[in-house]
Formats: structure tokens, sequence, C-alpha cells
């Protein structure tokens, strides 16, 4: 019996790697590897490319985005704020195409106020001013890091289906959007790749997202 033992205990261990290795071929086909989840990503975000100023979607459509500039309407009279709802109105009912509006928040940049802040500092000899200067510093650096201090957003977003040349047309198409919201008073303008990417992180990238009540 001695000699038999160790041969069936190679065979048990023969046997067993065979099996690890057909339950990790199965496994590997059932489990895609970390590229296959990175383009599993891409198509659930459907983005196939970005270029200049148009979105290239895996479902053959093409994107392009206005940023519309907002403004205060609080000095605005009634008559005012009424005025300009007929125009924006009229202006967008000849428009016989969709589209969509997003109205996104995003942290507002605050760099240029602390480096203002930081230039006050270096020049002032007051220390009752320097300790000012310090402490509203912080209070700021605490806002911008807790994303406490946001700004609205807000963008149009027109589409066509793609085909060659069709850049051209949805420019044209973009042109005449910014034209109707500019009567009205809105300054808008064409947003090129880097915002497109930025927007896109906003809307589906969850550290980029605000959340609001």
């Amino acid at each position: 019996m001695g000699p038999i033992i160790p041969v069936i205990l190679i065979v048990l261990s023969l046997l067993a790697l065979l099996a690890m290795k057909l339950f990790k071929g199965k496994s590997d086909e059932k489990n895609p590897d970390l590229t296959q989840a990175q383009i599993s990503a891409n198509e659930f975000i459907n983005v196939k490319d970005i270029r200049d100023r148009f979105l290239y979607t895996r479902d053959g459509q093409i994107i392009a985005y206005i940023k519309v500039n907002p403004i205060s309407v609080d000095l605005f009279s009634q008559n005012e704020k009424e005025q300009m709802c007929r125009t924006l109105t009229a202006e967008l009912s000849s428009s016989r195409k969709a589209f969509k509006f997003l109205a996104v928040s995003r942290p507002v940049d605050i760099s240029p106020l602390i480096s203002d802040y930081s230039n006050l500092l270096t020049k002032t000899t007051d220390q009752i001013q320097k300790q000012l200067l310090r402490n509203e510093m912080m209070v700021m650096s605490n806002y911008a890091t807790s994303g406490e201090v946001v700004e609205r957003q807000f963008y149009l977003m027109l589409w066509e289906k793609y085909s060659e040349g069709i850049e051209q047309s949805l420019s044209k198409r973009c042109y005449e959007f910014m034209s109707k919201f500019e009567s009205s008073n809105f300054r808008c303008s064409f947003i090129k790749e880097d915002e497109i990417i930025r927007l896109c992180n906003l809307i589906n990238n969850p550290a980029y997202v605000h959340l609001e009540n």
C-alpha cells in the first residue's frame, strides 16, 4: 500500500491542476479583462471620438454644444422679463429639429481671487491686514475643497445623423441657434474639444458631479 499512496496523490494533484485550468478558461470567456472593461465603459457613455467642435457617438450621431452665458434679471422690470420671454419663444418656435438644454453645476474657479489675496499679502506691512487676508484665504480654500461654491452652467446640445461633410451643416445650425439667443441679449459660444471633455465629465463622471438637493 505504501508505494500506491504517493501515486494516487500525484494523480489527484494533476486532476486538480487540470480542473483549475478548465475553470479559468471558462471564467476568462465570461469575465472581460481590464481592457475590455474600459471598452465597455466607453460604450456606456456612447463616445467614439471628440475632435475640434464635435463629439462623435458610437451609434452614428454627431453632436455640437453651445454654451449660453447666464444673465441676471434681478434688476429687470416685469415688462422687460416678459418681453425677453416673448422674444426668445418666438425665435425658438421657428426651429423644427430637436435639441436639448443642459444645466449643470461645477465648482467655481477661485484661483484668481486667491492669487490677488496673495499679492496683497506680500505687499502689505499692516499686521492686522495680513491676518485678515490669511483668514480669508483659508476660508476660500475650504470652500474650494468642499465644493460648496458652485455655479450653474447652461448648454444647448444639437445633433445630426453622421454623414460625410455633415460638420458644415451642423455648424450652420449652431450659429443660427446662437443668433436666436443673442437676439434676447444672451451671449453664446461654440465650445471646443477641451470644454466638451469637461462637460462630459460633469455629466458622466461621479468624481466631477456636484450633488444638489
